[in-house]
């Protein structure tokens, strides 16, 4: 893998615009605590699991929480089935996101949904297909909201 596709390289580099220690690889190991080929290694892809406390010290340093998404997204077998965002995306479209999601008439009709589905204690068949509709619209909503705990996180930091 070239180190200009590594999300590794990017976030260093896009952080290096900020702190010019970045931008060197044997400056950004020594903050990170890591050899530079232990780096290189990360950033041009020949480490196939960076270990998971190198993904934090990087999101940290380089102000990338999209990194610690990103792990969780494409490494741990967990993440990999759940609704996590990767990449940072603009505050705008994410809080036109947010009220489009947490729209009070779609709400309501999930609470309405639920409501008629958990009345009797029991989920028959014909329940399985609107129960399969309401967990689709909390991963939509688990989607954005990972989406603006990206965005904040890097907000809040700087």
């Amino acid at each position: 893998m070239k180190e200009n596709d590594n999300v590794y390289f990017r976030a260093r580099k896009k952080a290096a615009i900020y702190n010019e220690r970045l931008f060197s690889r044997e400056e950004a190991a020594e903050l990170l605590g890591i050899s530079v080929s232990t780096l290189a290694d990360y950033e041009l892809g020949n480490t196939k699991v960076v270990p998971v406390d190198k993904v934090v010290l990087m999101a940290d340093l380089y102000n990338a929480p999209e990194l610690k998404y990103g792990y969780c997204k494409n490494e741990c077998p967990i993440g990999k089935k759940m609704p996590l965002a990767t990449k940072k995306c603009g505050i705008e479209g994410i809080a036109l996101r947010v009220i489009r999601e947490f729209d009070k008439k779609s709400l309501q009709k999930m609470k309405e949904t639920l409501t008629e589905i958990a009345a009797d204690g029991e989920i028959s068949e014909d329940e399985k297909d609107e129960l399969k509709t309401v967990l689709t619209k909390l991963d939509d909503v688990a989607l954005v909201i990972s989406e603006m705990r990206i965005a904040g996180e890097r907000i809040l930091k700087g």
